[in-house]
């Protein structure tokens, strides 16, 4: 059986496609958190790589919907 590779930093994954689409999708961070229902700053710490704010998976949910991404895409390195 191969060793399986897991991604030792997932949460920087995620904020990196997060800001990826967001951006892609002409998405201000004051916009998504509007439309995902959470404060301006809870989604700047997320997105915020000195930050490292962990999320939950409701968030992570909404914030796919939000940016018609599956949940898949947020987590491909």
């Amino acid at each position: 059986m191969d060793k399986l590779k897991f991604d030792d930093d997932i949460y920087g994954t995620i904020r990196k496609n997060i800001r990826k689409y967001r951006k892609q999708r002409g998405i201000t961070s004051a916009q998504l958190a509007e439309k995902v229902e959470l404060s301006h700053d809870f989604i700047r710490q997320i997105q915020s790589d000195k930050v490292g704010y962990n999320f939950s998976v409701d968030t992570f949910y909404r914030i796919s919907v939000v940016l018609d991404v599956t949940l898949d895409a947020l987590i491909q390195k």
